[in-house]
C-alpha cells in the first residue's frame, strides 16, 4: 500500500523527476556567488505548477553566513548542509521572486534568528534538520504567499498558540519527528487551507476530542510514530475532506473504528505496525469511499474475524502482510467488496484461505501468498482449479505447501486438487497463544483461539479442573466468545493452571494448551490441576502381538495429553514416537507394534506431570501351532459331536473323510473328528456299491456341495 501520507505530499516531486528527465539544467550567464552554482533547473510549485527556475546552489560549502551579492533574479535558493545559525532580513533584500529558500541541515536553533520577512512571493520554506526548540507567536509573519512549511526533525518542545499567524495560504506542514508532548487546536486556526498535515514522531500522550477541528480542507494527515494507545470518538471531527490518515508506528491495540466513523471520505488508511491482535466485526463497516487499507507488520496480529472487512463498495486493494501470528482469516471475513482487485497476504502464519474467502471477492484479479505455512489439504483446492474464475497468483515460485510430508517442498500451484482430500483436519496455529502466560490477580485475560478446517471447527476449552467451555453457556468468570476466545474476568488463584483449547470437526481435533501463572496468588499445583493430588497412573489394560490397550484414571483432567513410546530400550529421539490425545480422553489403543518387543509407554499431562510403564507384546505363533481353546469353543465342539452321534445311530448313518494326503476313511487330524468307531467303519460290499451310486448324487452340481475343510471335506452317507 502506498504510504499514504506522502501520496499528495510527494506527487509534485514526481512529476518534477519526470520533468527533469526531459529538460535537463542549463547554464544562468549571471555573476554566481563564488563556489556557488547558477543554472536554470526545472522546478514545480506546491500546487505542480511547471517553471523553469534560475537556481543558486550553495549547499554544502561550510558556510557560516549567507554569500553576498546575489541575483536579483533568483528564483530558488538553496543552503542546505551548511553552519548557518542566524539570518537577517536585510540580507535576503531585493530578491523580490525568490519563491523557493532551502535552509535545511543548518544550526538555526531560535526562530528570532531567523527573520525570513518581506518575501512576498515565497512559497516554500525548507527549515527542516535544525536545532529550533520554540516557536513565538507569528514567527513567520510577513510570508503571506506560504504555501509549504517544513519544520520536521528539529526539537521543537513549544509552539505558541498564534505562531502561524498570516499563514492564510499555507497547504502543506510538515512538524513530524520533534519533541512535542501535546497538540494544541489553536495553532490550526490561522491556516484554514492546509491540505497536508504531518505531525508524526512526537511523543504526544494523546490526541485530544476536536484537535483538528479547524482543518476542513485537510486531505492529508499523518500521526505515525506517537506512541498512541486510543483515539477518541471526536479526535477526527471537522476533517470533512479528509482522504488520507496514517498511524503508522503507533500502540493502538484496537482498530479506532468510532473515530473514523467521523472521516466518512476518507480513501487510504495506514494501520501499519500496531500491536492490533484482532479485526473485529464492523472495524471498517460503511467506510463507503475507502480505497486501500494496510495492516502489515503487525507482530501481534492473530485473526481476522467475521464481517472485519464489510461494506467498502470502492475498496479495491487490500495489504495484510508481515505479520508473523496471523494464522486465521474467517471463511466470511471479507463481505460486500464488489471492488476489490488486489488481496496481499503474503509473509504471515497463513496455513490456508478458505475458498470462500476467495469466492466473495467477485473483482479479484491479484493474490499473493507466498512465504506462508500453505496446507496443500482440502483448504487449497481451489488454487488448483476448483474455482472457475482465475485469479493471478503474485510470485507463484515462492509459493510452497509445508503439509502434508508428502506434498511438502511442491509449489501449490503445481499440485492437482485431485491430490487434495476434500476435508481436512483442524489446525491450531503454533503462534496463536504463548505457551505460558502471567497476569496480576483481579486483571482480566483474552486467549484467542483460531482454527480453519473442513468441515469447519468447534471450538472450545478445557479448565485446569476438567470443566469444558462452550459459547453457547454462561460461567462466572468465563467467558468464551464464539470464534474462540476465552476471556477470563477478574482472574484469582483459582483459576490459574493448565487451560487447553479443543478444535474439533468430523475429521478429527486439534488441541494447543497454556499455563497460567496468577502473579500475588499461590503457585497453581503441578500439571495444572487444582487438586494437585492426583497423578497420570498409566496402566496396560490389554497387551497382544501388534496392540496394546492403555487407560488412566477418568477423575482428572487430561488437557492436550500425550502419548510417546520407545522400543527396545533405545535412547535415540528419532526412534521415539509420540500422538497428541484429544482432551478428556482416557485411553488409547497403541497399534502397529511390534511382536515379542519391550516398549516405553509415556503419559504426559500437561508440563509437570508424567507417568512411564513398560510392556512386551507377546510372540508370534508359529503356523499350525494349536490355539488355544477356549470354553465357547468346547461347547460347539461337544454339541456338534452328539449331534453326529445321534444321526448315526438312528439312520446307520456313516461318516467318512476324503483329506489331501490322507486314505479314503481316514480322519484328518482336527480338534472336531470323529471317533475311530464312526469314521473307520468298513460296510460289506452290496452298502459299499451302494455308497458309490449315491457319491455322485452328492457332488452333482458344484464341488463346493460338501462343506470345505482345511484338511479335507465332509460326507455324509446314509447306509
Amino acid at each position: 500500500m502506498r504510504t499514504s501520507g506522502m501520496i499528495l505530499v510527494r506527487a509534485h516531486l514526481l512529476l518534477g523527476v519526470a520533468g527533469a528527465l526531459v529538460i535537463h539544467s542549463v547554464p544562468w550567464r549571471v555573476a554566481c556567488p563564488p563556489r556557488c552554482v547558477c543554472q536554470i533547473r526545472p522546478w514545480y510549485s506546491p500546487q505542480s505548477v511547471y517553471r523553469e527556475a534560475p537556481t543558486v546552489d550553495c549547499s554544502d560549502l561550510l558556510l557560516s553566513q549567507l554569500p553576498s551579492q546575489l541575483p536579483r533574479e533568483t528564483h530558488t535558493l538553496r543552503l542546505q548542509s551548511n553552519l548557518l545559525s542566524g539570518l537577517e532580513q536585510s540580507e535576503l533584500q531585493g530578491l523580490a521572486n525568490l519563491t523557493e529558500l532551502d535552509l535545511s541541515q543548518n544550526r538555526f536553533g531560535s526562530a528570532r534568528h531567523l527573520r525570513v520577512t518581506g518575501l512576498p512571493s515565497l512559497l516554500s520554506l525548507h527549515l527542516e534538520e535544525n536545532q529550533l526548540r520554540q516557536l513565538p507567536d507569528s514567527a513567520f509573519h510577513g510570508l503571506p504567499g506560504l504555501q509549504e512549511l517544513y519544520l520536521n526533525h528539529n526539537r521543537l518542545r513549544d509552539i505558541s498558540p498564534g505562531a502561524f499567524e498570516g499563514l492564510g495560504s499555507l497547504l502543506r506542514l510538515h512538524l513530524n519527528s520533534n519533541r512535542l508532548a501535546a497538540i494544541d487546536r489553536r495553532w490550526f486556526q490561522a491556516v484554514p487551507r492546509l491540505e497536508v498535515l504531518m505531525i508524526g514522531g512526537n511523543p504526544v500522550d494523546a490526541i485530544q476530542d476536536l484537535n483538528f477541528e479547524p482543518l476542513g480542507a485537510l486531505r492529508s494527515l499523518v500521526l505515525a510514530g506517537m506512541g498512541l494507545r486510543r483515539l477518541p470518538e471526536r479526535s477526527l471531527e471537522g476533517l470533512s475532506s479528509l482522504e488520507s490518515v496514517s498511524f503508522y508506528g503507533n500502540r493502538l491495540t484496537k482498530v479506532p473504528k468510532e473515530a473514523l466513523q467521523k472521516v466518512p471520505g476518507l480513501k487510504f488508511l495506514d494501520l501499519n505496525k500496531n500491536p492490533i491482535q484482532l479485526v473485529q466485526q464492523g472495524d471498517f463497516r460503511d467506510m463507503l469511499h475507502l480505497k486501500e487499507l494496510g495492516l502489515n507488520n503487525m507482530e501481534e496480529l492473530v485473526s481476522i474475524e467475521h464481517s472485519a472487512v464489510d461494506n467498502l463498495p470502492e475498496l479495491t486493494k487490500l495489504e495484510i502482510t508481515n505479520n508473523p501470528r496471523l494464522s486465521y482469516i474467517h471463511p466470511r471475513a471479507f463481505l460486500s467488496l464488489p471492488s476489490m482487485e488486489s488481496l496481499m497476504l503474503n509473509s504471515n502464519a497463513l496455513s490456508g484461505l478458505h475458498r470462500e474467502t476467495v469466492g466473495s471477492l467477485p473483482s479479484l484479479q491479484e493474490i499473493s501468498l507466498h512465504t506462508n505455512p500453505i496446507r496443500c489439504d482440502c483448504l487449497a483446492r481451489w488454487v488448483s482449479g476448483e474455482t472457475n474464475r482465475p485469479v493471478r497468483f503474485i510470485e507463484p515460485q515462492s509459493t510452497f505447501c509445508s503439509d502434508p510430508p508428502e506434498l511438502k517442498a511442491r509449489r501449490v500451484g503445481e499440485v492437482s486438487f485431485r491430490e487434495m482430500a476434500d476435508s481436512c483436519l483442524p489446525l491450531i496455529a503454533p503462534g496463536t497463544f504463548p505457551s505460558r502466560v502471567r497476569v496480576r490477580r483481579g486483571a482480566s485475560l483474552a486467549l484467542h483461539c483460531r482454527a480453519l478446517a473442513e468441515p469447519e471447527p468447534v471450538i472450545f476449552w478445557v479448565t485446569p479442573g476438567g470443566q469444558r467451555l462452550s459459547p453457547a453457556a454462561s460461567y462466572d468468570r468465563y467467558r468464551v466468545l464464539a470464534e474462540g476466545t476465552l476471556e477470563i474476568r477478574g482472574i484469582t488463584a483459582e483459576e490459574a493452571g493448565f487451560y487447553t483449547c479443543v478444535a474439533q470437526n468430523l475429521v478429527g481435533a486439534d488441541t494447543r494448551s497454556v499455563t497460567v501463572r496468577v502473579e500475588g496468588g499461590r503457585r497453581p499445583p503441578p500439571g495444572g490441576s487444582r487438586s494437585g493430588s492426583s497423578k497420570a497412573n498409566l496402566e496396560v489394560k490389554e497387551v497382544k502381538e501388534h496392540h496394546a490397550v492403555l487407560a488412566w484414571p477418568a477423575n482428572r483432567n487430561t488437557p492436550s495429553a500425550r502419548l510417546s513410546w520407545l522400543a527396545n530400550g533405545s535412547r535415540e529421539e528419532h526412534h521415539r514416537r509420540s500422538m497428541r490425545i484429544l482432551a478428556g480422553t482416557r485411553g488409547f489403543n497403541l497399534t502397529r507394534l511390534q511382536p515379542g518387543t519391550r516398549y516405553r509407554v509415556c503419559l504426559h499431562l500437561g508440563p509437570n506431570e508424567t507417568s512411564c510403564i513398560h510392556l512386551r507384546t507377546t510372540d508370534t505363533q508359529p503356523p499350525g501351532a494349536p490355539r488355544d481353546i477356549t470354553p465357547a469353543t468346547l461347547l460347539v465342539a461337544s454339541a456338534l459331536l452328539l449331534l453326529l452321534v445321534a444321526k448315526a445311530l438312528q439312520g446307520g448313518g456313516l461318516v467318512v473323510w476324503q483329506g489331501q494326503g490322507q486314505g479314503k476313511g481316514r480322519p484328518p487330524p482336527s480338534a472336531f473328528a470323529a471317533p475311530p468307531d464312526v469314521t473307520s467303519h468298513t460296510a460289506d460290499p452290496a452298502p459299499q456299491k451302494q455308497q458309490q451310486q449315491l457319491r455322485p448324487a452328492a457332488h452333482k452340481g458344484s464341488p463346493d456341495s460338501c462343506s470345505r475343510e482345511k484338511n479335507g471335506c465332509l460326507h455324509v452317507h446314509n447306509v
